[in-house]
């Protein structure tokens, strides 16, 4: 009987320390493509100045927590001399950024509506935690697969 509780230990330990792994190395990859993505973006993006122009409030849905987050809406002039406008993709409360605040953005030249403040939330927050998830995740999972074997 005791042998039987022993296995079963054993292969919801492995399992655990299999899924772990998994799931860490997916969240890892889908991170450093990210970060490849941001990589690509600035190395052929071109730099401007723009403004803030306004901040649009949503209240983003995280469980029962319907707190709202400003998005910041930025004015700026892309180098065929076009006035251009974009809601960045990344959103906070309190606000990063003021109304009328210059920013740094930056545009592809081939496609000037695909334009991002130049910041590191807008860059990189999102590669940093799948990465970092991803990482944990792994090493929680080598932990478990390493526990395990220490103790047969």
């Amino acid at each position: 009987m005791e042998f039987e509780v022993q296995a079963r230990g054993r292969a919801t330990r492995r399992w655990i320390a299999f899924m772990l792994i998994a799931l860490g190395a997916i969240f890892l990859v889908l991170g450093l493509v990210m970060a490849g993505v941001s990589a690509s973006f600035l190395s052929d993006a071109k730099r401007t100045r723009g403004s803030v122009v306004a901040l649009e409030w949503r209240e983003d849905d995280h469980g029962e927590d319907r707190t709202p987050v400003a998005y910041p809406v930025v004015e700026f002039t892309s180098a065929d001399g076009m006035p251009r406008q974009f809601q960045s993709s990344t959103g906070s409360n309190p606000p990063s950024y003021e109304k009328g605040e210059r920013v740094e953005v930056l545009y592809r030249a081939d496609s000037p509506k695909d334009a991002r403040i130049n910041g590191f939330a807008s860059l990189w927050l999102l590669p940093l935690i799948f990465g970092g998830t991803g990482l944990l995740m792994s090493a929680g999972g080598t932990a478990v697969a390493t526990a395990g074997r220490r103790r047969s």
